[in-house]
Parts: structure tokens; C-alpha cells; sequence
């Protein structure tokens, strides 16, 4: 079958949902099914063209960071025509097969395009929600209850359903649900981002199965959860290097994007207050690189710290393989983690301050706090810390399930994604 993906980011930026894309384009492809990947075009540095890849149609965009590694789509008419127009030539061009489903993972300008597209030719939707719109915005938006309400307002316009019945919520749950109410199967990264969907009405508990594609559906689908995974030739070929433990202190590693849900800058603070004695590595970047590094220089910690930068996949995966331990710091934001998840693969074990992703994660992990209730407290992380490197020292870290190599797999999850698309298209 052809599938059409939408996502709010290009593929080839930076961030957890553009890598599993990239994927489950390739794991699809692989099991002899076509793609196409629809997203606002690059504009940075490492943007790069696409012109000789039929797989990428890069619609008209504007950049939306300093860095110019993000960009958006207005959602309208005119990207209506653009993109209808783009893929008519794409056909004529390649001879690939017409669309049989639409897969929509994004959740703000690649949302409403998808969705459209998908109204306007009749198409079945799959939607994969990856964020927690309610705690992004408000970790990253000033004044996020109006954000919020304009969100709703610009999705109802767009979606054309300004005038719908009440109640017709200003909230990030709300927001979710319209998009579930359009859709005929919705899957989430995770068993506690679905029960979170349920709980807060976006998708209905207890019921499966395939909605008619109709403007008002009267209730959404059931949730289906269907982890992100990890690419089975890198993991293949890190585990295959993997080598003892050399001597020396404990190695931590944390990873992500440097914005303030990602809580770098409170991790920081905790290695100090620990008084650990391990070496830190720090990768990736963002907008709160140059306050971790002066951080770091006035509060002078025992524990070694190295600003890494970027790295590519394969190289990533490696440093987490070399790690005692990887450090997840933020809370309520990530509806999988997928730090965590690689580093449960490649037998490193976490340090975890969310406790619905370690509830998720199941074992080989130090909590922090008592793991029930979310801690974001200097002192309850830097107490995780402090027990973490005593026991990578004394040789008795945490173990993760040796399952979960295979359960994270790529090749599983796109299975169990080709299911769901059968099942819309049956």
C-alpha cells in the first residue's frame, strides 16, 4: 500500500518523532510498501535537497527558530492546491501507486494539512499523537492558556468546524480529541500517554475498532499503543562492538533537546548538589546550551561535564552503549522517552525522574523521588544520582529486562503498524 505521512517537522531536523519517521519509512519500504513524507521544507545549515528522493515532498515554509532548524506550513487553500498539485506530478513522474491511507504524526500546521488532504480525497487516518500539547506549551509559551485557546480556534477554522456544538474546549485535550474525532484508528508511543488520552476524554477506554470516515464521528476511535523503535541494523551492529566495562569512574550520559521541558539546566544543578564523583556527558543542542555551559562554570562540580554537541544516530546510540547510565530529567512532557527505551536495548540501565516512564520502562532503572509521585526537586534527583553512581561503583547497577531488545525492534513495531493500516483500509 502507499502511505502518506505528515509530520509538523522535516524529517531530516532534529527530534524524537522526525527519527522514528524516518524509521518506519525505511521498515515500511522494506516490507514492499511505498511512502511519501510530507513536511515543511528545511532551512538551515544542514538543510540539504531532496530533489532526487521521490519519498520527500517538501511544502513551501517559512523558518521558525534563530537556528533555522524548524519551519512551518500555513495550513490553507493555497497549501491545499500546492500540495495536491505536488503530488499529481510525483505520480505522473515515478508511477507510484495512489494513496490508500493517510498516517498524520504531527500535532499543530502538519496536522491540519494532513487532515485535510485526507477530507478533500476520502482517505482513511491513521494519527500517531507524539506530544503533550498542554505541558509543551506550557513549558515553552508565555501566557499558555491563551496560546491555547487560539490553538483551538485556529483548529476548528481550519478543519472547518468553527461553529461545532459545545462544549467545544479551549484545552489541549480538546485539541487532541478533534483530531481523534477525524480519525479511524489513533495510536500513541506509550501505555501511559493512552491511559492520559482516555482519562482526559481525547479517545474513549475499552472500545476497538474502525469509525466510518465522517466530518462528525460521534465518538473517536480507541487508542492503539504502538512504541517507536529502535532501527535494528544500528542496534545490530552497536551491540556487535559492545566490549566490558572499562575501568574508571561512573559515566553518565544525558541527551535531548536543550529547552527548558527537557529540565538540562535543573539536572545541572543536581550534579553539583550530588557531589558525584563520574564523568558527564552532555548531547545534543538547543537554546539553552550557552546558560547549561555557564552554569556549569559557576557552580564547578565534582563530576566532569563535556558539551558533546550533536551527534548522528549510530554515533549516539554507541555513547549510550559505552554509558553506565542514561539521565531522563523531564517530567509530564514526553509521551515515551525514547532515550530510555534505546538504552534499555543496548543494556544500559536510567536514571528516571518521570515515574509513568519508568512505570513503562519496568525495571533495569533508579527512580527519583519515591517513584510515584513526580519529584522535580534538586534534592530528590541528586539523591537518584548520588545511588546511582555508588552502585556503578561498587559493580551492582540496575539490569534492564534483556526483552526489551526485541520488543523495541523496529521490525515489531512496523508490524504492528501495517496491522492498523490494514485495518483501516480493510
Amino acid at each position: 500500500m502507499h502511505v502518506l505521512m505528515f509530520g509538523d517537522q522535516h524529517v531530516e531536523s532534529l527530534g524524537g518523532a522526525q527519527v522514528s519517521m524516518r524509521l518506519q519509512r525505511r521498515f515500511l519500504e522494506r516490507a514492499g510498501h511505498t511512502v511519501t513524507l510530507i513536511a515543511p521544507a528545511m532551512h538551515g545549515p544542514r538543510a540539504r535537497a531532496e530533489a532526487s528522493d521521490p519519498s520527500y515532498v517538501d511544502l513551501p515554509s517559512i523558518p521558525i527558530t534563530v537556528d533555522r532548524e524548524y519551519s512551518m506550513s500555513w495550513p490553507g487553500r493555497r497549501t491545499d492546491r500546492w500540495l495536491d498539485a505536488a503530488l499529481r506530478r510525483l505520480v505522473e513522474a515515478t508511477g507510484r501507486p495512489p494513496v490508500d491511507v493517510v498516517h498524520v504524526q504531527a500535532d499543530f500546521w502538519g496536522a491540519l494539512i494532513g487532515h485535510r488532504y485526507a477530507q478533500r480525497h476520502g482517505l482513511p487516518v491513521v494519527h500517531t499523537m507524539h506530544n503533550r500539547v498542554d505541558v509543551g506549551i506550557e513549558a515553552t509559551a508565555p501566557f499558555p492558556k491563551t496560546v491555547l485557546r487560539v490553538l483551538n480556534a485556529w483548529q476548528r477554522r481550519a478543519l472547518g468546524v468553527a461553529g461545532e456544538a459545545k462544549p467545544a474546549g479551549r484545552d489541549g485535550w480538546s485539541y487532541l480529541r478533534r483530531f481523534a474525532l477525524r480519525s479511524d484508528a489513533v495510536t500513541a508511543p506509550s501505555s501511559h500517554f493512552a491511559r492520559r488520552l482516555e482519562a482526559h476524554g481525547a479517545v474513549p477506554a475499552g472500545r476497538r475498532g474502525v469509525l466510518p470516515h465522517l466530518e462528525a464521528a460521534p465518538t473517536p476511535p480507541m487508542v492503539d499503543v504502538i512504541w517507536n523503535g529502535i532501527d535494528d541494523d544500528v542496534l545490530d551492529e552497536v551491540l556487535a562492538g559492545e566490549t566490558e566495562r572499562a575501568p574508571g569512574r561512573p559515566r553518565l550520559v544525558w541527551l535531548g533537546r536543550m529547552s527548558p521541558e527537557k529540565r538540562l539546566l535543573p539536572f545541572l544543578e543536581a550534579v553539583a548538589a550530588s557531589g558525584i564523583d563520574a564523568d558527564i556527558e552532555i548531547i545534543g543542542g538547543g537554546g539553552q546550551l550557552r546558560a547549561a555551559r555557564r552554569l556549569v562554570e559557576k557552580l564547578r562540580p565534582r563530576a566532569s561535564v563535556t558539551f558533546a554537541g550533536r551527534m548522528p544516530y549510530p554515533q549516539t546510540l554507541r555513547r549510550i552503549a559505552a554509558a553506565d547510565a542514561v539521565v531522563q530529567t523531564s517530567i509530564g512532557f514526553e509521551t515515551q522517552g525514547m532515550t530510555i527505551f534505546e538504552a534499555a536495548s543496548l543494556g544500559t540501565p536510567a536514571v528516571v525522574s518521570d515515574p509513568d516512564l519508568a512505570a513503562e520502562l519496568e525495571s533495569g532503572h533508579w527512580t527519583v523521588g519515591d517513584g510515584v509521585t513526580a519529584d522535580p526537586s534538586t534534592a530528590a534527583l541528586a539523591a537518584a544520582l548520588r545511588q546511582a553512581a555508588s552502585d556503578i561503583a561498587a559493580g551492582t547497577a540496575r539490569i534492564p529486562d534483556p526483552t526489551m531488545r526485541e520488543r523495541f525492534r523496529q521490525s515489531s513495531r512496523t508490524a504492528a503498524m501495517i496491522a492498523v493500516y490494514e485495518r483501516v483500509t480493510a
